[in-house]
């Protein structure tokens, strides 16, 4: 894919200027391996995908885990990007990419997504975020959709068990089944 210099925002919505020194200035924020959160905003008839971050949303990402599942297990929604009651957030891609990253405590809207948190993560917030993740991990293989209420359920259905354990198959079996249950009693 392509993520163009003109279909970015500068930190702090700064004003780009054309100019070669801004191109060059451009790798202070973004280099090839940066994991970034990017809307598609065209797909070419060979199969090129050209990017956008314009929105102060998008940008690099920091401190959090990634997942790949199978895109066909990301249930399609208006909105990706999710902050859970836990105290944890996730980003769902379509192309199967699940970002689970600690919420901040206060929104930096001026950093247009560019700037990236190097405090150390505490504890508490690794501890939510691991056991986001083997949720996330346990949902998959039962072959359960991933959206924001299945991953919260089985989230709060493995609370009673220490995140290690989530990732023994009766264990797993056990805190999806309760989550499918809790899912079919909301919608019926």
């Amino acid at each position: 894919s392509v993520l163009l210099l003109s279909s970015m925002n500068l930190p702090g919505g700064e004003l780009r200027r054309r100019s070669a020194e801004d191109e060059l200035a451009m790798r202070d924020y973004l280099q090839e391996g940066d994991l970034i959160s990017a809307e598609v905003q065209s797909v070419f008839s060979d199969g090129a995908v050209s990017l956008h971050t314009r929105s102060l949303k998008y940008g690099k990402l920091g401190q959090g885990v990634l997942v790949q599942v199978s895109p066909s297990l990301v249930k399609r929604q208006k909105t990706h990007f999710h902050d859970l009651p836990c105290g944890a957030s996730v980003i769902l891609g379509n192309n199967g990419f699940i970002w689970i990253y600690p919420t901040a405590e206060q929104k930096d809207e001026e950093a247009g997504g560019f700037t990236t948190n190097l405090e150390p993560v505490p504890l508490s917030d690794r501890e939510v975020i691991s056991r986001l993740r083997n949720c996330v991990v346990a949902l998959v293989t039962e072959k359960l959709m991933l959206f924001d209420t299945s991953i919260l359920y089985c989230y709060e259905a493995s609370l009673p068990h220490q995140i290690k354990d989530i990732l023994k198959p009766e264990v797993m079996e056990e805190i999806v089944l309760e989550t499918r249950q809790r899912l079919l009693d909301v919608e019926g």
